[in-house]
């Protein structure tokens, strides 16, 4: 299902925020640990008491980077051991996301990315979409990179993004070519809004 980043109403003071904010992150935490959500009193331990391991916590940080359109940096995340520090992490990432916003910095843009095996392999394409966050581009590069010798990585964003942005973005992928994989960057006007969340699927 197609998914737009969570807005938070405007107007709303500190405490409510954190609420909404709370609100949100519980729901995919609960979805994406397997937990009901009474079990996400503030000291819960993500690790310790809710058995989640580096896999789980990675697929959670790029659901709520998807949510909330915030970059979550690997260092905040190795930080984050109770469920209040989740939230009051995302809180902190969500304001800086807005403070960047007003003075003008350039967003995190949309990305498209389909990885085709080498001839003669025998897995599927992949594709990805989502917010290019550091978690989705080492995602699609970890996925490149499974994929083999002779795969080939096509990457779009929005015609929108910048020559800056766009620089940069070949710059994340092009140590890939060393590895064998063939990779390619390109703008597309007809990425925008209605790209979906990050979430694998192999092609039919």
């Amino acid at each position: 299902m197609a998914g737009m980043p969570r807005r938070i109403p405007v107007g709303l003071g500190t405490s409510s925020m954190d609420e909404f904010v709370e609100l949100h992150v519980r729901r995919l935490v609960a979805e994406h640990l397997a937990v009901g959500v009474e079990e996400l009193v503030s000291h819960v331990f993500l690790r310790d008491d809710l058995a989640a391991d580096s896999l789980d916590l990675v697929e959670l940080a790029l659901a709520l980077e998807g949510e909330f359109a915030i970059v979550m940096p690997e260092r905040i995340l190795d930080e984050v051991r109770t469920f209040s520090d989740l939230v009051r992490a995302i809180g902190l990432l969500i304001r800086a996301r807005r403070d960047a916003e007003a003075r003008g910095a350039e967003p995190a843009p949309r990305i498209w990315a389909r990885i085709v095996p080498a001839a003669g392999e025998s897995s599927g394409t992949l594709e990805r979409t989502g917010w290019l966050t550091p978690y989705t581009a080492e995602t699609i590069a970890e996925d490149a990179l499974r994929a083999g010798r002779g795969a080939r990585l096509e990457v779009a964003v929005p015609s929108t993004l910048s020559d800056d942005g766009l620089a940069q973005l070949q710059d994340e992928f092009a140590w890939l070519g060393e590895r064998g994989v063939q990779v390619s960057v390109r703008r597309d006007h007809h990425l925008g809004p209605i790209a979906q969340r990050v979430r694998p699927h192999a092609a039919a």
